[in-house]
């Protein structure tokens, strides 16, 4: 991959939806899954298999899988809390199983009830059976920079999450500010306490934009060699953890950012524009996207 390729992971049909008030069923989650193809994606989040009970508009994800579309070079991505969640998503086409954990003991507790090596554990069979049946395994980890309970979290902690994952076997491992309160010096220090044992290509960026500062954080991940982003379209979700915390930094403002510092991501930003706006009007919400709103407008 050339240093000028930069992958988007599209995380708005899970990571964003999840967060959404507005009931979508898997018909039109699958609609729209189709729809990020069209525009050039090759991966996308198609869901989670989480019980239903405690994240509702992630019911039907196998649905969902079954109502796809897609070329052999796009990947569909599904998280899976446990293994009864990954017995689910290996019958389905999913080429990646993520994990999920965070750098704050605290928030772990709040969002999957156990310790962060606790959580760790719990993925091990998880994680070996997904490598098992060739799939690839991301892990997710949430409060990198800051936590809802904790306040700010020593890179150091993250450093030591990030090396527990790598020796489960995890593929890749997404540093999530989830309550988006990192700025550039912060992610610079947060990398600087990852990378010298991680490298930058099996990492990723998943910034929030709750104060404003995603974009900032993205070309701060830019210079330090990462090449690999999470971002959702029309900037869907939120974190019902973080008091305050807006969604996902929009698809369409780091395609504006990506195509002015000359990078190549094969997604049309038109199209993700249009679609961004097209899923604002049906969730009837504003959209958060600065560019998807100049663009279609």
């Amino acid at each position: 991959m050339g240093d000028d390729r930069v992958t988007l992971v599209e995380v708005g049909l899970r990571d964003g939806l999840q967060n959404e008030k507005t009931p979508v069923s898997p018909g039109q989650r699958a609609e729209w899954f189709n729809a990020l193809v069209a525009a050039g994606h090759q991966r996308i989040e198609a869901g989670s298999f989480v019980s239903p009970k405690w994240v509702p508009q992630m019911a039907g994800t196998d649905e969902v899988m079954s109502l796809i579309r897609k070329p052999d070079d796009v990947t569909a991505e599904v998280l899976v809390p446990n293994l009864k969640g990954l017995e689910a998503a290996l019958k389905t086409s999913a080429e990646v199983v993520a994990v999920f954990t965070a750098a704050s003991e605290s928030f772990n507790r709040k969002n999957i009830n156990c310790s962060i090596d606790e959580s760790i554990d719990r993925f091990r069979p998880v994680v070996e059976g997904a490598r098992a049946a060739g799939r690839r395994v991301r892990g997710y980890v949430s409060c990198v920079v800051g936590c809802p309970y904790e306040g700010r979290i020593a890179p150091s902690q993250v450093a030591h999450v990030v090396q527990r994952l790598r020796e489960l076997g995890v593929d890749e491992i997404s540093l999530g500010d989830t309550i988006g309160v990192a700025r550039p010096r912060e992610i610079h220090a947060l990398l600087d306490a990852v990378i010298p044992d991680t490298g930058t290509e099996s990492l990723a960026l998943h910034c929030h934009d709750t104060y404003g500062q995603a974009i900032a954080n993205i070309t701060a991940g830019l210079e330090r060699g990462i090449r690999i982003f999470d971002s959702a379209v029309a900037g869907l979700g939120g974190c019902p953890y973080a008091k305050g915390a807006t969604g996902n930094v929009a698809t369409e403002d780091v395609l504006y950012l990506l195509e002015g510092e000359g990078f190549e991501t094969g997604v049309d930003l038109g199209k993700i524009a249009a679609l961004g706006a097209s899923i604002c009007r049906e969730l009837q919400r504003e959209n958060p996207s600065r560019a998807g709103r100049a663009l279609t407008s």
